[in-house]
């Protein structure tokens, strides 16, 4: 009689009476829960015998028969160890399916030692860089490392493989027969009924891998029934949720979708008119009267002016106050229109032809005594070159006391 053990959540008896379903199209659809890093981690030391190793290549195929593989949804990286290890390819080599299976197959088994610890050690060191294909940490794409190993570890695994849980990564145990279930415990992360599976033979792993691909990546129940959702239907792991593009919300019948009025709770802050939209609002303002320039102070109302086409303007566009760009070059002061702005002087000055500058304004001279006559102006002149005349001539002419004039007495 075949003996039943339940290892951590896997009835080995239940693995044997199932029988996984034809590999296709339909399987591969029902994991689709979001980009993933997965690294799968081989033990191919000398215990593992040949038919045995295809086994463990089938497990990987069907597992990545299951993914949704791509550059920007899940990559795929595999390495086998035993006292060394060999990268088979890293998460940047392949994007299909069919270049996967490929290098899976070409695969030659190692055949030595078992060396688990090694194997964590370059997961975290080298396969789950950036370099190597890795998505970096900030874009939280899950990075899973999956070790299938039907041995007991040569070298130490714990402190490794809590470092490279510390660094981000989660860690699928896969024990075969012979594994060890305290080091598997030792690797994996937690939960451990989770994250540690024991298959007590190479033949139950195919069966195993449809239950483990489940484990992984979660059935997709949006696609195993008719959810009648308007917009987008979400899987949970027993079943699935309805939710509604953004602008809408979800009715009471859990399905369908209505427009949300993203004006009616009062928080838009429109000073005039809130207008609700798919998903936002505008606000709308009403038309109002600006202060023009003086060059339309010839026209009606020339205080101010009530633009007839605005009120279409500001459905289309807000105002925009053109001033408030800072390349006016105003002197003085600048004043905003709706499709521009002009220059204004302050009191007592000018506005200048380049519309820009300002001038003071002169202010009125004094009152001055009416000019002279040219008659007197003439004599006026007259007299002062005959005084400069006579001033010239007793100048040259100067005598000695008494030479040469008459002698004058007066008489008493």
């Amino acid at each position: 009689a075949t003996r039943s053990r339940h290892v951590l959540g896997f009835d080995t008896a239940q693995l044997r009476a199932y029988h996984p379903p034809a590999h296709g199209k339909s399987r591969a659809l029902k994991c689709r829960t979001g980009p993933l890093d997965i690294v799968f981690v081989i033990d191919s030391s000398r215990s593992v015998r040949p038919f045995e190793f295809e086994t463990m290549r089938r497990f990987m195929m069907d597992i990545i028969g299951s993914l949704d593989v791509g550059p920007n949804a899940t990559r795929v990286g595999v390495i086998q160890y035993s006292s060394q290890v060999q990268n088979i390819f890293s998460l940047k080599t392949f994007f299909t399916r069919a270049d996967m299976e490929k290098a899976i197959n070409s695969i030659v088994p190692l055949a030595q030692g078992t060396m688990t610890g090694l194997a964590i050690q370059y997961v975290m060191n080298v396969a789950f860089t950036t370099q190597e294909g890795a998505r970096p940490l900030h874009k939280k794409i899950p990075r899973i490392a999956i070790i299938v190993t039907d041995g007991r570890p040569q070298d130490r695994v714990t402190e490794v493989a809590t470092q490279a849980r510390n660094a981000g990564i989660e860690i699928y145990a896969v024990g075969i027969q012979r594994a060890d279930m305290n080091s598997l415990r030792a690797m994996a992360s937690p939960p451990l009924e989770e994250h540690v599976f024991l298959v007590e033979s190479f033949e139950l792993i195919q069966q195993f891998g449809k239950q483990f691909q489940d484990k992984l990546c979660g059935v997709n129940t949006c696609m195993e029934q008719e959810h009648g959702c308007q917009h987008s239907c979400i899987s949970t792991p027993s079943s699935f949720y309805c939710e509604c593009n953004p602008g809408y919300r979800l009715n009471v019948d859990g399905k369908t979708c209505s427009p949300i009025n993203a004006c009616e709770d009062g928080r838009h802050g429109c000073q005039h008119q809130c207008v609700s939209t798919r998903g936002s609002y505008l606000c709308h303002c009403l038309a109002v009267s600006l202060p023009v320039p003086s060059s339309f102070a010839s026209r009606p109302s020339s205080s101010s002016l009530v633009f007839p086409f605005l009120p279409t303007l500001l459905l289309l566009s807000p105002v925009i106050d053109y001033c408030s760009f800072g390349n006016h070059s105003c002197q003085h002061e600048c004043v905003s229109i709706p499709n521009g702005h002009y220059c204004r002087c302050r009191s007592g000055f000018t506005l200048q032809p380049d519309s820009k500058s300002c001038r003071a304004r002169r202010a009125p001279t004094a009152a001055c005594a009416p000019r002279a006559s040219s008659s007197r102006l003439t004599a006026r002149r007259a007299a002062v070159s005959t005084g400069t005349q006579l001033l010239a001539s007793s100048s040259s002419g100067l005598r000695a006391p008494g030479e040469g004039l008459p002698e004058t007495r007066l008489g008493v």
